[in-house]
């Protein structure tokens, strides 16, 4: 049940919690019920879309990953040698696929890399991740406060425009957000900066018309292309008749690195000559 419980929290939607642990979103529904039950307390505010945790629920996950953590230690303890044969890889989905895919071709060259486990996620169900030592690494975005995962900082990158090739801003290096006032938009829900360009529209006045809301940054691009509206996006997502001008005066900058969970860390994944490899990888897929 716990473990059912810190999927819920971690993925903030019984839906998504039940497709990650590959259970039926009724037998997630029932082990909660049964662990509020138990413990004689609601531990989730529902809504239609989202869960929130309530003070039980967070003086609850606190023990909670302490117990999956120590868990998971004295598992790797048990089976010895056997659990150096997987090296746990999160990766933030914000990312495109060509950073992957790149990193996966560099190590499948070396030999003296083990088997790779990926694990996906947004921004803070990988945080979740490397909290549980379910993943080894994460290559994700590295924030100020990143620290305790012993954080690489690899490139950093700005956001722009994407628009249609045939759109009346196309042939244009920047666009003001006023110009965007009628435009159509797609919304990349799972976007570290979604808060932020909100905002940024807000300010001047933009509230557009939402035609798509999608978690898939391929789709997105693909929607753009299509001519069903316009989003913003990290300058590294590129498909062809998709181009990309300056959203004027949106500025912030995402820094992407590697973070290190305690496990990885333990088990000398930080000094592994593969870290070399994926560094080099992140690089020339960001360039």
């Amino acid at each position: 049940m716990l473990r059912h419980f810190l999927a819920v929290a971690s993925a903030g939607n019984f839906t998504r919690a039940a497709a990650q642990i590959n259970v039926t979103q009724p037998t997630l529904s029932i082990s909660i019920a049964k662990l509020e039950s138990q413990l004689q307390s609601r531990l989730f505010n529902r809504s239609k879309r989202h869960v929130h945790l309530t003070v039980a629920g967070t003086n609850l996950l606190i023990h909670a990953r302490k117990i999956e953590s120590e868990f998971n230690r004295a598992e790797r303890s048990i089976s010895g040698a056997s659990a150096a044969k997987v090296i746990r890889i999160g990766f933030v989905k914000s990312l495109p696929n060509k950073v992957l895919t790149g990193i996966l071709e560099s190590l499948s060259a070396d030999i003296t890399v083990p088997s790779i486990e990926i694990l996906e996620g947004n921004e803070r169900e990988i945080i979740a991740l490397l909290e549980r030592n379910r993943v080894d690494l994460a290559v994700s975005i590295i924030r100020p406060n990143a620290d305790k995962w012993h954080p690489h900082s690899i490139e950093s990158e700005g956001y722009a425009l994407a628009l249609p090739a045939r759109h009346r801003l196309s042939d244009r290096r920047s666009v003001a957000p006023e110009e965007l006032a009628n435009e159509t938009m797609i919304v990349r829900r799972h976007c570290e900066a979604l808060n932020d360009v909100s905002r940024h529209f807000v300010a001047h006045g933009v509230r557009p018309f939402f035609a798509y809301r999608t978690d898939n940054d391929e789709r997105a691009l693909a929607m753009v292309r299509a001519n069903l509206g316009i989003t913003v996006m990290p300058q590294s997502h590129k498909l062809d008749g998709v181009v990309h001008p300056e959203l004027i005066g949106f500025t912030q900058r995402r820094i992407i690195g590697l973070l290190f969970s305690s496990s990885g860390i333990d088990g000398g994944i930080n000094t592994h000559p593969m870290i070399t490899d994926i560094q080099s990888a992140i690089k020339r897929a960001l360039a």
